[in-house]
């Protein structure tokens, strides 16, 4: 894990193999802000000149790599973009740090300054300095740095960059494991080893304790696997809160559809379908190191949804914790029904607010994209959640209930369907928040958050690599800090 430093003083001074400077956009050439006059100075104050002739004129993330003077001790000067001075803000420092940082992955050091908040800056360059290792039997030397000096940052400033930036970093390892390696058993193991380190209190229910609890949903669901589900609850508890926020996440540790199986192009994906309950883990534990005052119960359902002898059909009807029954129509539609359960179990707690997170439908990729999640629920939540994911560079977008979707969702011979009757997939990534809403009181305020596109990145830009994303760690992190 690279280590974090907090750094004072001039940049110029810095011994690191890179020294990173931000510039800012002109018209010609880049503006050198005062943070990098020094660097200047050791290129005889031709620094924006040397940008200028290698086309990089100060546009947002635009990087450039430079030998070093001599009077430096550094190897390397780089030289990012942050734009438009009079439109910085936390998210342009995050990405050019995360530039900057994964491009001096195979360097031992780097120093780096940018104006504006160093908070922003650190917690870019912390999320950048991450490589899932994977399974190659030959490595090799281009790893991120050993260490990151952030110029004006404070110990708590980076203290909460690192913190932030390992839980994100466990989020993305645990959804990019093969699904062989991470069945619902082993995740349930793998959650409570972290979150005992961590501090916080885990309880897991195997098959019978779920059959006994009534958790209909989940063993639905992982009927079909040769494996039995899981279901884990994390308790966090400061003795200084007021509030109480639930977290829910899906843990499907592999999603082959069931008996209405999936395609084979693209299946391959589905290892990450746990990302929801990942996420949720990984928030929690950020919130017990970092020692928020609020109090943090999290609910994950891990299941492999299987085809085999007995897996679950469509036309089934199953009892959910809460009592409600549900008419199976499409076993692909599985998410809903282990975090059904999941959310009953959480409203027991009566908490302030819940949250629930997960992977949950391809509407969700074809109606807002990679980048944005879909947001649903109460409006005060779903709000908050999109103020504060802007915030934190994690969008999100509020979506209706409109009525005719909810009429969809009836059911003739149970409490409600699981999806559109008639497989009906109008506002598919709506159905999904509809019937979610059937196991959350109306007095409770609440958030369902689809992260099927922002859990992975099929490129790498700023301080996102390909792969998992770890997205909403930061979101829900920030989310139980407007609590306190």
């Amino acid at each position: 894990m690279t280590e974090l430093i907090s750094a004072s003083g001039y940049i110029a001074d810095a011994r690191a193999d890179v020294i990173v400077v931000g510039v800012h956009a002109g018209e010609d050439a880049p503006i050198i802000p005062a943070s990098a006059s020094g660097i200047d100075a050791a290129f005889d104050g031709r620094l924006a000149h040397s940008l200028a002739a290698l086309d990089n004129t100060g546009s947002a993330s635009a990087l450039t790599r430079l030998p070093a003077p001599v009077e430096l001790a550094a190897k390397l000067v780089f030289a990012v973009g942050l734009g438009d001075p009079e439109e910085i803000d936390d998210e342009v420092l995050r990405r050019a740090a995360g530039t900057a940082v994964r491009a001096a992955f195979g360097h031992e050091s780097v120093a780096i300054v940018f104006e504006g908040d160093p908070a922003a800056t650190a917690v870019g360059a912390a999320l950048a300095a991450h490589r899932f290792e994977g399974y190659k039997t030959e490595g090799d030397d281009e790893g991120p740095p050993e260490s990151i000096s952030v110029y004006g940052a404070s110990e708590e400033a980076v203290r909460r960059a690192s913190i932030l930036a390992e839980s994100v970093a466990l989020t993305k390892d645990w959804s990019d494991t093969p699904a062989n390696l991470l069945r619902p058993p082993t995740f349930a193991i793998e959650i409570e080893r972290a979150a005992t380190d961590a501090g916080v209190e885990v309880e897991v229910l195997d098959a019978a304790e779920l059959s006994a609890g009534g958790y209909g949903g989940v063993l639905a669901v992982g009927g079909g696997s040769s494996v039995e589900p899981r279901l884990v609850r994390l308790s966090y508890r400061s003795e200084a809160a007021t509030k109480h926020v639930a977290l829910v996440g899906k843990g499907i540790t592999f999603d082959s559809g069931g008996i209405s199986i999936k395609p084979a192009g693209g299946m391959w994906d589905m290892k990450g379908d746990m990302a929801g309950a990942a996420a949720v883990v990984g928030a929690t534990i950020a919130a017990a190191r970092l020692g928020l005052e609020v109090n943090v119960t999290c609910t994950v359902a891990l299941a492999e949804n299987m085809v085999s002898g007995t897996s679950y059909r469509p036309s089934d009807v199953i009892t959910i914790r809460n009592g409600k029954t549900v008419e199976v129509l499409n076993t692909d539609a599985e998410g809903r029904l282990v975090l059904a359960d999941a959310l009953s179990r959480a409203v027991e707690d009566e908490p302030d607010a819940i949250y629930d997170v997960a992977t949950l439908t391809g509407g969700q990729i074809i109606a807002l994209g990679k980048r944005t999640m879909g947001l649903m629920g109460t409006d005060t939540e779903t709000e908050r959640v999109r103020r504060i994911g802007e915030e934190v560079g994690e969008h999100g977008w509020p979506m209706p209930f409109p009525e005719d979707i909810v009429k969809l969702m009836e059911s003739p011979i149970a409490d409600v369907a699981q999806c559109g009757t008639g497989l009906k997939r109008d506002a598919h990534m709506i159905q999904g928040g509809i019937f979610l809403s059937h196991f959350v009181p109306e007095e409770i305020p609440w958030a369902h958050l689809d992260i099927a596109g922002p859990a992975d990145s099929d490129a790498t830009y700023g301080y996102i690599a390909k792969g998992a994303t770890g997205v909403p760690v930061r979101t829900l992190v920030a989310l139980i800090e407007d609590f306190e």
